[in-house]
């Protein structure tokens, strides 16, 4: 598999992952490769996922060592190394490397992902992977087709990484006239809510990127009524994203049981963070799920 060397390497905060129930305020050192299984019309990404499928994507790798990698990790004052950018999973090998060296020095791993995974290659990475955020794109089998990967191996997925005791996130980008009905958002909250009410679910704004220029850009409108919809359907962390302090209170974390503020959030920043290092609200003893220590 492809290894020693990087397409992209930047310290990011945690939450732009987005991670929002790992080490608020925390720093992910964040590395991406070179190609992708999925083709995306929308990749923000494409300069290097595409590169492979794409004449225009000039992406060019840069020769480095895990252990080079885990010293910047270690200036940059990160608590993670998150393989991200590109898809994760088709240099798995290369990330297991990463994060030995990064365990070693007590730096944690984490996959921001497209989900298309199997059994085998989550059971390979999971000692080493604390976190895995998935995006789920769409719950329209004929769509999912289109990027690169049948709709039911995403949610197989989806349950093996919850099932094997990953932290899971999920992502969901609202694309106007894309995936964003009332009906078809409904339909992703329920599935996240059968597996679990403790999943956070995101549901981030589209800007129109790389080939896909005809969809509007999402109002914050749509993605309050994305994170209504979540909240209906029982889910219990909803967070709207991508246009901060235009999306009431949906940023922060709230205690499920009795409401209080736990985790302010604008955009990237965290002005205060009240849960306790043992995981739970301070107000009324309610475990938060997460890793916050």
């Amino acid at each position: 598999m492809p290894r020693g060397y990087v397409a992209a390497l930047n310290p990011d905060p945690t939450e732009k992952k987005p991670f929002f129930h790992i080490l608020p305020g925390s720093i992910t050192l964040t590395f991406g490769m070179l190609g992708c299984d999925l083709h995306c019309q929308n990749c923000q990404n494409w300069d290097i996922s595409q590169v492979l499928r794409d004449a225009d994507a000039r992406g060019a790798p840069q020769r480095v060592s895990p252990e080079q990698i885990v010293a910047v990790a270690q200036r940059a004052g990160a608590q993670l190394i998150g393989s991200s950018y590109n898809e994760p999973l088709i240099t798995s090998e290369w990330a297991v490397e990463i994060f030995k060296a990064a365990r070693a020095e007590n730096i944690r791993g984490i996959y921001v992902s497209n989900g298309n995974a199997t059994r085998e290659v989550l059971e390979y990475i999971r000692p080493y992977v604390v976190g895995y955020k998935i995006d789920l794109k769409t719950m329209q089998d004929k769509q999912y087709r289109k990027l690169g990967a049948p709709l039911n191996t995403i949610l197989d997925a989806i349950q093996l990484v919850k099932q094997m005791g990953f932290w899971l996130e999920i992502v969901t980008l609202v694309i106007p006239g894309f995936n964003d009905s009332s009906e078809e958002l409904m339909d992703a909250a329920r599935f996240i809510r059968s597996i679990s009410p403790d999943i956070p679910w995101h549901v981030t704004a589209f800007h129109p990127d790389y080939k896909m220029f005809d969809a509007n850009y999402t109002s914050a409108q749509t993605l309050l009524r994305a994170a209504e919809i979540g909240q209906e359907a029982g889910l219990n962390y909803v967070y709207a994203g991508n246009i901060p302090g235009r999306v009431k209170n949906y940023e922060n974390t709230y205690c499920p049981k009795c409401n209080t503020l736990l985790v302010e959030r604008y955009g990237y920043r965290i002005p205060q963070n009240r849960i306790t290092r043992e995981g739970k609200c301070p107000k009324c003893g309610e475990t938060i799920p997460g890793i916050w220590n």
